[in-house]
């Protein structure tokens, strides 16, 4: 059972795929400065990563692995994420359409979301079964919903500081991003405890 609850911490935390594998960056650079939207597209981003998880996992282990077609991993993965991403748009259309036309503009992003298409591959890769994929694409949905709200979150905060006109922009949101990284480092041993 420990084994499974650091499965979900490792990736939600320790290996985040946004700040350890720089998955998933073109919602977040892209991202809105309202708290709201990004609880949007991160609920959006974690349906996209956890189905995606699944049906990549049905795919490669019922269809690809027993055929010796592991080849055409990445391209079956990259159809897969591309075609569950209209389906949140719908979903978030049905359940509050102010939100998604306000979010209207990151929506599409989620369909090209590099994080879903990374967790997919690394559970191949380390030939993960369904309840481990399963539990390592819920931590990285947690890690990434994460990412994206506390990025925000400190978007407005900078916002409102006095920042250097050469450091505004994508500039601050680098190094903001890269002090986020350095703060999740500090998970690394909680796994030793």
């Amino acid at each position: 059972m420990s084994d499974y609850a650091l499965l979900v911490i490792g990736a939600a935390l320790v290996n985040n795929l946004v700040l350890t594998r720089s998955l998933g960056l073109c919602a977040l650079m892209s991202g809105s400065r309202s708290v709201e939207i990004s609880i949007a597209v991160a609920l959006a981003t974690s349906l996209t990563l956890m189905l995606c998880t699944v049906v990549n996992y049905l795919i490669d282990a019922y269809l690809l692995r027993p055929l010796t077609m592991e080849y055409l991993r990445t391209m079956i993965f990259i159809v897969v994420v591309a075609a569950t991403a209209p389906l949140n748009g719908l979903l978030m259309r049905a359940i509050n359409p102010t939100l998604h036309d306000r979010a209207g503009a990151i929506m599409p992003l989620i369909g090209i979301n590099s994080a879903a298409l990374g967790v997919t591959l690394l559970n191949a890769r380390a030939a993960r079964g369904f309840f481990e994929s399963m539990l390592y694409g819920f931590g990285g949905a947690i890690g990434v919903s994460l990412v994206l709200i506390l990025f925000t979150v400190l978007r407005e905060r900078v916002a409102a500081a006095d920042v250097p006109e050469v450091f505004r922009g994508s500039a601050i949101d680098m190094i903001t991003l890269g002090l986020m990284s350095l703060g999740f480092m500090g998970f690394v041993n909680l796994a030793k405890l």
